[in-house]
């Protein structure tokens, strides 16, 4: 079956199936009574068969339907009529893709993330090529939205593969070999059941449109996090974690990574990786692509089936990964002409070795940590010295909220920002609860200990009786009416942040290290109270240790404060540097941005969030990706402040920042007017985290960027 009439035929064949499935699953979504007699219960069993019998049809005719799209050029006939203007071409492909989604929410594969990809689809879809998208190239925007939504879909079909992986192979071995089944049948049968699949045709087909939208882009399929070059043995891992490297492969090394959560630390897992591919896509300023510049690691991602099948053949060779603004190379190359790891800012001196350098944080003026006699200090008062550098930026930006409602940029963007009410329990609050717990003497045994514990095995026992034992603490009740005069209406609800002497330094960032809580209140002061000594106890993570041991920072030289804020309900979060990230332009502020609250964006959730550059000096906003994230976290006002958050499906279609250009051009705008001028008064780039409650921005912490 070839030609565009053909096609259009065969899609009213897969529209009619799709129709006819709906309805017979519909009436099957009702229950039978517990007294039905015999002959409803075979009827139903009958419509049941005939249900799965359209599944399976299904995928014969989806299957048609590729060889039909290939035979009339594939990807690249699909490329060739965006050329032409001509997107319509797309319709049929595109809608034989959100009926195969559909079929698996019919199947029960995350019906809600079914429904919400099938919508976003149909939506730009029936949008097209727009003559204008705020000044940027249609065509351009077109693809970068058409994209977030097929590696959404993409990313369904890959988490059912998984889900089949993790449930079948060992029940598979098991019952073959009861049953007396031949091996090669036994170990090929999962393979086989998603490859006999509605599920395989979707994948299919995802390819297809994400290699022709990929074209139109001009992209190939790589994304590059930190630049620079690095040369290594390519080695595949599962994920970035200490002991996940085999003890034999010596000198520097390429990780190949399959996923990551994004609070990993690169070097904690090796001090000789100098590079890392990620098989998955990850937000640029995500806490491991921030601590992946700062460990100066080549740092790309690859989402292209056929970029990756050719990595794969390069397994345990000694080669050389570039990642530059030209693009990304991975080729075999002798371990003599290697240089080591080159970032991009040292390449003009190849023969500088990678910092080792050690973080100092007790012997200066500025970071001497005083152990306060204050139960709680308002967050204006507070200082690097008694409180952290996180709870002291934050008391500086109260106070220059203030004074930024008078700024305005050159094209005259305010740059006016809110920062939220808090205040501090500081350095010593820890130290004192343990005291008044009869607990100092195990604790300071346990911290000893813990300096030279090994890795494997000791380590592990020794951070689970540390934050066992910190858990196990309270805060004083005085600290708490304390608080509730800070905070005195009674459900205010708060987050529990960490303020450590060992983060948002220059040479220290400790992005996403330490914990942070939310959705707490002091109308629930056992939950609230539960929320500080968590926050205490992530001081002692298998994490957070071997972080400090890698920067060369001694167990016993950290302390924690603890920074209490009111707790926002966003419509977006986001992240600002105002130093581009990937060429180090100093005109731009980048932002990525997360719907809901920041930990979607911060924690490395996979998807992607909205990626903005704004120029500092012409205003300039051009979108550089769309967010294609499953979830988005909320607060609910009238749910339990119990330190949790509620996940919702979003559906982009009805994101005002997907669909409206002049609303992401306005935000963009004032993101930049707002990274600028945070530079500027800090004195260096600066890394902003926020979020957009109605038409405020507030900002609830900066920190130096690491360069």
């Amino acid at each position: 079956m070839d030609g565009s009439g053909n096609i259009s035929d065969l899609m009213k064949v897969i529209q009619s199936l799709n129709n006819l499935r709906q309805d017979i699953a519909k009436g099957l979504q009702s229950g039978l009574r517990n007294d039905a007699p015999d002959a409803a219960i075979a009827m139903r069993q009958k419509w049941r068969l005939s249900e799965v019998g359209l599944e399976d049809y299904a995928f014969v005719l989806l299957s048609r339907f590729l060889n039909a799209l290939e035979a009339m050029g594939g990807a690249h006939w699909l490329v060739e009529n965006v050329v032409q203007k001509n997107v319509s071409s797309w319709n049929d492909a595109l809608g034989a893709l959100v009926i195969g989604i559909n079929q698996l929410g019919l199947s029960g594969w995350k019906p809600e993330e079914c429904r919400a990809i099938g919508n976003e689809i149909l939506a730009w879809k029936e949008r097209g090529l727009l003559d204008a998208e705020g000044g940027e190239n249609s065509a351009r925007i077109w693809g970068l939205r058409l994209k977030a939504t097929l590696d959404r879909a993409r990313r369904l079909t890959e988490e059912y593969s998984e889900a089949l992986l993790n449930i079948f192979p060992e029940k598979v071995q098991i019952l073959g070999k009861a049953l007396g089944i031949p091996e090669n049948t036994v170990r090929t049968f999962t393979e086989a059941e998603i490859r006999a699949g509605v599920i395989f045709q979707v994948s299919k087909l995802c390819t297809v449109l994400l290699k022709a939208v990929r074209n139109v882009l001009g992209s190939q399929g790589w994304d590059i996090l930190v630049p620079g070059d690095a040369s290594g043995t390519l080695v595949q891992v599962e994920s970035i974690v200490p002991g996940s490297i085999p003890s034999s492969v010596t000198g520097p090394i390429i990780l190949v990574v399959n996923r990551a959560d994004g609070d990993e630390e690169v070097t904690a897992a090796g001090a000789n990786i100098a590079g890392v591919i990620l098989m998955q896509e990850l937000p640029h300023l995500s806490h491991l692509g921030v601590r992946a510049r700062q460990e100066k690691v080549v740092f790309v991602t690859c989402e292209d089936e056929e970029k990756v099948a050719d990595i794969k053949t390069l397994y345990g060779k000694f080669v050389r990964l570039e990642a530059s603004s030209g693009g990304v190379s991975l080729a075999e190359t002798s371990a003599k002409s290697n240089n080591g790891n080159i970032p991009l800012e040292n390449q003009s001196n190849t023969s500088s070795p990678k910092s080792t350098s050690s973080v100092t944080v007790k012997n200066s003026d500025e970071n001497q940590v005083v152990v306060s006699t204050e139960g709680v200090i308002l967050l204006e008062n507070v200082d690097t010295r008694i409180s952290g550098a996180k709870a002291a930026a934050c008391g500086r930006l109260a106070s220059l909220a203030a004074a930024s409602d008078k700024v305005n940029n050159e094209q005259g963007v305010p740059a006016s920002f809110k920062v939220p009410n808090g205040a501090v329990l500081p350095f010593g609050s820890m130290e004192t609860a343990l005291e008044q717990n009869g607990s100092t003497e195990t604790y300071t045994s346990l911290i000893q200990t813990i300096e030279t514990a090994e890795i494997d095995g000791e380590l592990d026992k020794l951070c689970n009786e540390l934050q066992k034992l910190i858990s196990s603490l309270s805060p004083p009740n005085k600290a708490i009416e304390s608080l509730s005069k800070i905070f005195p209406e009674k459900n205010t609800r708060l987050i529990v942040r960490s303020s450590a002497n060992v983060e948002d330094l220059a040479g220290m960032s400790a992005a996403g290290l330490y914990d942070s809580i939310p959705n707490v209140s002091l109308s629930n002061p056992i939950v609230f109270k539960q929320a500080v000594a968590r926050v205490w106890a992530s001081l002692y993570t298998r994490r957070a240790v071997l972080s400090r041991r890698a920067a060369g920072v001694a167990q016993s030289e950290a302390v924690m404060a603890v920074l209490v804020q009111e707790m926002l309900s966003p419509e977006f979060s986001f992240v600002l540097h105002t130093l581009s990230p990937t060429d180090k332009n100093k005109n731009l502020v980048e932002s990525e941005i997360a719907p809901g609250l920041g930990e979607t964006l911060a924690s490395g959730t996979r998807g992607t969030p909205w990626r903005l550059s704004s120029g500092k000096f012409d205003g300039a906003v051009q979108t550089l990706a769309f967010a294609n994230f499953s979830e988005e976290m909320v607060v609910r006002g009238g749910g339990p402040a119990d330190g949790e958050v509620v996940r919702l499906t979003v559906d982009y279609s009805k994101k005002a920042l997907t669909v409206d250009s002049v609303f992401r051009q306005q935000l963009g705008q004032r993101l930049g007017a707002v990274g600028f001028f945070l530079e500027q008064k800090f004195g260096c780039a600066q890394d902003v985290e926020g979020c957009l409650v109605g038409e405020d921005v507030f900002i609830v912490q900066t920190r130096p960027q690491p360069e």
